[in-house]
This record gives structure tokens, C-alpha cells and sequence, in this order.
């Protein structure tokens, strides 16, 4: 099969293309033949960084990225109840942990899949995996979000935070999103109330009395966003450690500020899919590569202005 390898970290020439043996799969495994795949921030700071490659693939060299497919079952382990060959499937495979998605062929947990509805393709299907999860276990199992919740999403027209935005409003919140200006349709589109243009205004300057803050920017904005968060409201942060400092200033308001690192769940995976069957929860795929331009994706990934998603055929 072709793969995409990596032997140590560095820029996006480090990955290289290789033909490795199908993977064996076990019984409670299955081998997904793959059509699509998406990437997201975590892949090109895991290939730049020896220390978050170490933190998900211990010792092992090369190393396999990605963690987002939508493809077809070829293979499927003893112990495997729920899917059949050729049944088409999707989701984030192994995070954290080894997910091994830049490959023709990936050997997957059944219970990290859900069939794919048979009206979103395989590009969208991909990309909504990692990017989506994070965003409902960030609202819905640690947000707790309801009915007529204020919420401030923080780079919404992104591939988190534009599925953040149709979450929100099918939960029937009230939905203020921020981006840059040009990004203003999308988000509006996507279903917010209302959008503040970072370069132009300081959001804390617009908005008070949120229930619940989604950000995917900085721990920077963490520190501002406890400034509009209501007493007993939430600030969940999807990119790692919290400044003590701004904790302590989020625990002396009576905030919950705290830090989330999405999961693999086929359960998840599986209401998240219902969505996006019934048109709730769209994609947007913003641009698509071939698998032999991944390094060119990363690229363009880097760069920190994608609106929506990423995808890669296969």
C-alpha cells in the first residue's frame, strides 16, 4: 500500500512517500480500505515537534500521522458485530494515540467507526471527524450547552469552530462567533447570531454575560474571555495548558475554565453522523489535495487561514 512516513521532525519535506505490507489487523479490528482523509493544527505540530511526536508514538520511527478517514471495510476482525465488508465508514482512528491515517489501508477499532450516511461524500465524511468530535465533546459532554445559551465561539469560520457554530444553533443557543471580516458570510451562514471581527474589535468590548465560551485560539484569550463569562458559566480551551494565573482569575469569578483533548468514540461518532445525515451538521471543504500533495496541505494548513477543512483524497 502507499503511505506517508515521517523519520523525525521537522518541516512539511519530511514526510515522505513509501509502499509498506497492508496492516494485519486483530479481532476487534477493522482494515478500512480509505478513500478520504482530513487533516487538522495536530498534524503539523506533531510533525514539527520530536516531543509531541514522542507524546503519541513513543519510541517508534518512522511514524505514521493522521487521524481522520472515511473509506470502505475490506477486513474485519473476528469479535466485529457491527459493520460488514464493503460497508462505507468514518471516523478519527487511535487519538490520542497512534492513529496511522496517511495510508491507502488503516487498521482501525470498530468502536472508533460509524457508517457514513449515504448522502455526504467520502470528503466530507473525512472531515468531519476530529474537527467535529472536538467541537460536540467541547459543547455537548463537557460544555453541557442547552436551550438559550449564550455562546461565544472563538474562530468560528475554522474546521473546529465552524461545526461549533451548527452545533450551538441546533441546541437553540444564541451563537456570536468571531473571525476576520472576510470571513463574516460563513460564519453567519453557518448559523451564528452575531459576528465580531477580531482585527477590528476587542470582543470583550461587544459581549457580556456568556454562559459558555469555546476557544481554539490561545490561552491569551482564555485570560480576556473571563471577563464576558458569567459567574457559574464555562470556558472550555481545546489547545492544552491553562496559565495558573488565569485559572485562579476564572476560579476567584466562579468560572469553569478548564482544557479538553478530544477522544476517539464511535458512540460520538455515531450521533454526530445522524446530523450530518439529516443536513444539521454540514462540511465545508475548503480545498482538497491529492495524497501526493499532502506536503503542500500542510503548507497550507500552516498557514492558519483555512476556512473550514482540509481534505485529501486517497
Amino acid at each position: 500500500m502507499k503511505a506517508i512516513i515521517l523519520n523525525e521532525a521537522g518541516s512539511a519535506s519530511n514526510l515522505k512517500y513509501v509502499d509498506l505490507p497492508k496492516p494485519e489487523i486483530n479481532d476487534d479490528e477493522i482494515l478500512v480500505k480509505v478513500n478520504a482523509l482530513s487533516i487538522n493544527p495536530v498534524d503539523y505540530k506533531t510533525r514539527s515537534s520530536e516531543g509531541v511526536i514522542k507524546r503519541f508514538f513513543d519510541e517508534e520511527r518512522p511514524v505514521i500521522l493522521g487521524w481522520d478517514l472515511s473509506g470502505k471495510v475490506v477486513e474485519t476482525g473476528k469479535n466485529v458485530k457491527d459493520f460488514k465488508l464493503n460497508d462505507e465508514v468514518f471516523g478519527m482512528v487511535n487519538f490520542p494515540g497512534k492513529g496511522k491515517a496517511y495510508a491507502e489501508y488503516v487498521a482501525v477499532p470498530a468502536s472508533h467507526l460509524t457508517l457514513k450516511p449515504e448522502n455526504i461524500s467520502h470528503e466530507e465524511a473525512a472531515a468531519g471527524t476530529l474537527a467535529l468530535l472536538t467541537a460536540w465533546q467541547a459543547l455537548v459532554t463537557n460544555g453541557k450547552i442547552k436551550e438559550g445559551d449564550k455562546v461565544l465561539i472563538h474562530g468560528a469560520s475554522g474546521g473546529v469552530g465552524h461545526y461549533a457554530t451548527q452545533i450551538a444553533k441546533h441546541f437553540k443557543a444564541y451563537v456570536i462567533g468571531t473571525s476576520s471580516e472576510k470571513n463574516a458570510a460563513f460564519v453567519l451562514q453557518n448559523g451564528a447570531d452575531q459576528h465580531i471581527d477580531y482585527n477590528k474589535t476587542d470582543f470583550e468590548n461587544e459581549v457580556a454575560d456568556v454562559d459558555l465560551v469555546l476557544n481554539s485560539i490561545s490561552d491569551a484569550i482564555n485570560n480576556r474571555s473571563i471577563d464576558v463569562v458569567k459567574p457559574g458559566g464555562k470556558i472550555v480551551y481545546i489547545l492544552g495548558a491553562i496559565a495558573p494565573e488565569f485559572a485562579q482569575k476564572a476560579k476567584d469569578k466562579n468560572v469553569d475554565l478548564f482544557a479538553i483533548l478530544v477522544e476517539s468514540s464511535g458512540a460520538d461518532m455515531k450521533t454526530v453522523a445522524d446530523l450530518m445525515q439529516k443536513g444539521i451538521i454540514k462540511s465545508h471543504v475548503s480545498q482538497t489535495f491529492a495524497f501526493d500533495e499532502m506536503e503542500k496541505a500542510h503548507l497550507q494548513l500552516e498557514t492558519g487561514r483555512t476556512v473550514g477543512k482540509i481534505v485529501i483524497t486517497v
